[in-house]
């Protein structure tokens, strides 16, 4: 593909693809090899490049993608959407973090949930961070209905049987009466809430306080940050840690 003596300037297709949120490297090629992947109205091919000024289209939908990569951590008070948009006019943790550059939210916490959630336009790691596959950690504090006596804590450490199947073990303590820590690696809906269902003690307020090795007990709700770069090579060491951990027999 020829690309006007700027070749230099190009990025492997595939990346490029990632980075602007269409779906990982690995499924981005799968696509550029079904021939879904066109670019300036050439189809593409496994090993291409693509530069800023070229259109990309996949499936006949234009890519957009910026040259910066960006990374925030956001608190996400109670009520707000873990969403980019809402066709009602509802608050979105997008609505938290500078404008300009389009970014997404990783993963899903619930409008009455709280915590700490990461929005980004790093489509490698998004994918990193919510694909079963990886299995990254995610730790919770429930405040529940109730004091869990040790048989609910147990079932909830052994894995709780939900209408979507059952959980996989969890760590679970309770550091305070009527308050759980929770730690699961799987990002089903609503999952802590229906496990927490399950024994008999619903959740009263969940707040997530922790994304892999991610943690930041002074960031306020409504707050975000920037991630470090340390902070970002961390979550891809810990997807890939989980990842092994789960191939391991």
């Amino acid at each position: 593909m020829p690309y006007d003596g700027q070749q230099e300037q190009a990025e492997r297709l595939h990346k490029v693809m990632a980075r602007a949120g269409v779906a990982s490297r690995r499924v981005c090629e799968e696509m550029i090899a079904a021939g879904r992947v066109t670019v300036n109205g050439t189809a593409a091919r496994i090993g291409d490049r693509a530069r800023p000024a070229d259109r990309i289209e996949v499936d006949g939908a234009v890519v957009t993608w910026d040259t910066e990569t960006v990374h925030y951590l956001v608190n996400k008070p109670f009520g707000v959407l873990s969403a980019a948009s809402d066709d009602r006019g509802r608050r979105c943790v997008i609505d938290l973090v500078p404008a300009g550059l389009r970014v997404y939210p990783v993963g899903r916490l619930d409008a009455d949930s709280e915590g700490l959630i990461i929005v980004t336009n790093d489509g490698e790691l998004t994918h990193r961070l919510t694909h079963p596959s990886w299995g990254v950690e995610k730790e919770y504090l429930a405040h529940v209905d109730g004091v869990p006596a040790r048989g609910a804590l147990a079932q909830l450490r052994a894995g709780i049987e939900l209408d979507d199947g059952p959980t996989a073990p969890a760590a679970v303590s309770m550091p305070q009466p009527s308050v759980l820590r929770i730690v699961i690696h799987e990002g089903r809906n609503r999952q802590v809430r229906r496990m927490c269902d399950a024994v008999g003690h619903p959740v009263l307020r969940l707040v997530r306080t922790r994304i892999g090795p991610l943690a930041d007990p002074a960031l306020r709700p409504g707050e975000h940050r920037p991630l470090t770069a340390d902070e970002v090579r961390g979550l891809h060491r810990a997807a890939t840690d989980a990842s092994r951990e789960v191939q391991t027999p």
